[in-house]
């Protein structure tokens, strides 16, 4: 085999390499995908809403690859709290009332769970997401967006 200058590897070992730790298609947009917010912000938004069972799946685009010790998404029902209750930072750095939203890194699908299940809507319609740190916190309470699921509800 024939190898790329510098690299030890051949362009078919290369390829296979990268097939077998899952880096083709999505994966690897994903893998090259900084945790760290860019200039303008860590933004998240959802592209896609479906029915899942009793449950929501909502699909995200993102300019930052989520990770729940660090930079991922907070998802919550409009109807019930602001994004500024979303986080813990919601009484020191907003005061307002901390509410209930849940945490995860699930990426680009992610099925609605404990605060943000369909269970605990309490007659909410809306889905919402915004970014969140490591300790929990929104990151900009004016980047977040939000989807209007009625039509997906029993």
């Amino acid at each position: 085999m024939e190898s790329s200058p510098g690299s030890g590897f051949s362009p078919q070992a290369l390829g296979l390499l990268v097939a077998t730790i899952g880096l083709g298609g999505m994966g690897a947009a994903l893998a090259d995908m900084p945790n760290a917010c860019p200039i303008d912000g860590c933004v998240v938004e959802i592209t896609d809403a479906q029915r899942a069972g009793d449950e929501i799946e909502l699909t995200f685009k993102s300019n930052f690859k989520p990770d729940v010790a660090r930079n991922h998404f907070h998802v919550w029902w409009k109807e019930l709290y602001d994004v500024k209750q979303v986080g813990r930072n919601a009484k020191s750095q907003f005061g307002v009332t901390q509410g209930k939203w849940h945490r995860h890194a699930d990426y680009p699908r992610y099925i609605t769970k404990n605060a943000a299940s369909t269970s605990q809507r309490q007659g909410a319609t809306t889905l919402c997401v915004t970014a969140a740190d490591g300790g929990h916190n929104v990151l900009d309470p004016t980047l977040y967006d939000c989807k209007d699921v009625s039509k997906l509800l029993d």
